[in-house]
């Protein structure tokens, strides 16, 4: 709902963004451990480096030719080469993720030119504004020693804006098979807390390359890597030169271990039995020295209603608003009513990134279960994105301890992978997640929802973040924040109505007008108490009388107590 009238002379509020529906995850991914023997690791070992070889000479030759069309590319020609050290399968899914990688890598090219370019026009906006003073709206620096650190810091960002704009146009991005931070630990290992031998362990187990692609078709889904449906044994095809460690026929080596799947195990079977494509990866641990295997496979996407179709459908939604330290959540009714108490779920977000992820998925949880529990057909989010804040943090969100402190808060907000996380959990719970536009829910909410939520839940610690998650969810809802003029008190036989603005009344259940009610007509409930309806057309204007009228015999005397209505 656009939002674009002026207020005390005020700057405009800025147009709002209308809400929508999140898509469903596009696939499905699941792991089970190998407990592979010490042959097994070995086989492993030699398979993966070997293909690693082959991958990372596929990818600078990728590299070398540019920012190509896809038929321009020669893929074909450069599979044919790597067949030769493999087999064609393997060379498929070399190319493959090569391709993958150079198109990655491509737009975190143009997604970092994109942030160099907001932070150098933010620092030449304030440095054309005077040392301690203003120019308009921009504030200038606060002296004449950070205006010039400021200059410096813009030189540096003109040259990195530079670099990044010629690898664009060369098309040739640079890409660290193995990881680029782990590449910088070499060089620092006593920060990194590495000894060099446990260095040179992770950096081989990062390039190792047992990716197989999934084929319609092939045994199981996938005649690279096998796993079968009826005792878990994997089997995997072996590279040319090291066909001379075959134990299966058709130059193939068996695993003496199996797996299971324990998890979504059911929508595995359905596909390996009828021989549909899945695609497995097998990765080392070399922390735990274990060993790992993915198996992935795309789904079929259905379209999701609409927040409008939500509305229509007369379902709940759960409205969440998303803090450094914790989730506030509010149930909602069709009409933007809060129901039911306000939940708080902690997220405590510290320690190894495993335990963040588990921290954060127990919180999800938490969440698609109250809202399973409360009637609810969809979760209400925020669409929150740090990018520009955390590109422009110094210069817009304060500076000294406590703007450091809030943009340390502001980048630890786990903006993208809470996303991620609740669009796959919620879908497979059957809700469906809308996300709407950020601005203004904390202030609306805070002014229009606070007390009477606290109202509502005397026994409950409401804070401004519930008031937030309400405003939240009356915007997923089509409603505007802000509650109706003169309905702001909370009352035990009034509660239950219709009470906050909707963006279009809906009309009564037997049309926009009702018919007059007498005072034998019974109540039915939707008003206070009875009073006598609006006229339609104002009434005729009585001529004065000589004598005052008799209400005893003047039939058409203007008595309540005759008429049958009241005043």
């Amino acid at each position: 709902m656009p939002v674009t009238h002026r207020s005390g002379g005020r700057r405009g509020l800025r147009v709002i963004a209308a809400p929508f529906t999140v898509a469903a995850p596009s696939g499905a991914r699941i792991r089970d451990r190998l407990r592979v023997t010490a042959a097994d690791a070995g086989v492993l070992r030699l398979v993966g480096e070997h293909n690693g070889r082959l991958q990372r000479t596929d990818l600078a030759g990728r590299v070398s030719l540019g920012n190509v069309k896809g038929r321009d590319a020669r893929r074909a020609e450069r599979k044919r080469g790597l067949t030769a050290g493999s087999s064609s399968r393997w060379a498929g899914a070399m190319t493959r993720t090569s391709e993958d990688q150079y198109q990655l890598s491509l737009r975190c090219l143009h997604d970092e030119r994109a942030h160099l370019r907001r932070a150098i026009r933010v620092i030449e906006q304030r440095l054309a504004a005077p040392a301690g003073g203003r120019s308009g709206r921009v504030r200038g620096y606060s002296d004449q020693n950070e205006r010039f650190q400021k200059q410096r810091r813009l030189r540096a960002l003109r040259l990195r804006l530079a670099r990044t704009e010629k690898r664009i146009e060369q098309g040739r991005p640079g890409i660290v098979v193995g990881g680029r931070r782990l590449l910088k630990a070499r060089h620092s290992l006593e920060q990194a807390g590495l000894t060099e031998a446990q260095w040179r362990q992770r950096w081989e187990a990062a390039r190792l390359f047992l990716t197989a692609d999934g084929e319609s078709g092939a045994p199981f889904g996938n005649y690279t890597i096998t796993v079968s449906p009826d005792d878990g044994s994997v089997t995997l095809v072996l590279p040319g030169p090291l066909r001379y460690l075959a134990n299966a026929p058709r130059g193939r080596y068996r695993l003496a271990c199996t797996v299971a799947f324990h998890h979504r195990r059911e929508e595995w079977l359905d596909r390996v039995t009828v021989h549909q494509a899945v695609r497995y990866d097998i990765t080392l641990d070399p922390v735990r020295d274990r060993w790992y295997l993915d198996a992935s496979w795309s789904t079929d996407t259905t379209p999701l209603p609409s927040p409008q179709g939500l509305k229509d459908t007369g379902a709940r939604l759960l409205g969440v608003d998303l803090n450094a330290d914790h989730l506030a959540a509010v149930v909602l009714d069709p009409h933007g009513n809060p129901t039911g108490q306000p939940l708080t779920v902690p997220l405590e977000l510290t320690g190894t990134s495993a335990t963040r992820d588990g921290r954060l998925r127990q919180a999800i949880t938490q969440l698609t279960t109250f809202a399973r529990e409360r009637g609810c057909a969809g979760i209400v989010i925020e669409n929150l994105g740090f990018d520009d804040a955390r590109a422009t943090g110094r210069e817009t969100l304060g500076r000294g301890k406590r703007g450091k402190t809030f943009r340390r808060t502001v980048a630890g907000i786990p903006t993208a992978r809470l996303r991620e996380r609740l669009r796959g959990m919620a879908h497979h719970a059957g809700l469906v997640v809308v996300a709407v536009d950020p601005a203004y829910t904390s202030r609306w909410g805070t002014r229009h929802w606070r007390t009477p939520l606290q109202q509502q839940s005397p026994t409950t610690v409401v804070t401004r973040h519930h008031g937030a998650a309400v405003a939240i969810g009356r915007r997923g809802l089509g409603h505007r924040i802000r509650r109706r003029p003169g309905v702001t008190a909370h009352h035990q036989r009034m509660a239950g109505r219709r009470a906050t603005g909707q963006t279009v009344p809906g009309p009564g259940p037997h049309g926009t007008t009702s018919p007059p009610r007498t005072t034998g007509t019974p109540h039915q409930g939707d008003k206070t108490r009875p009073r006598r309806r609006e006229p339609l057309v104002p009434p005729r204007p009585r001529r004065p009388s000589a004598r005052p009228p008799d209400h005893n015999t003047d039939p058409d005397c203007d008595n309540p107590a005759n008429t049958g209505q009241h005043r």
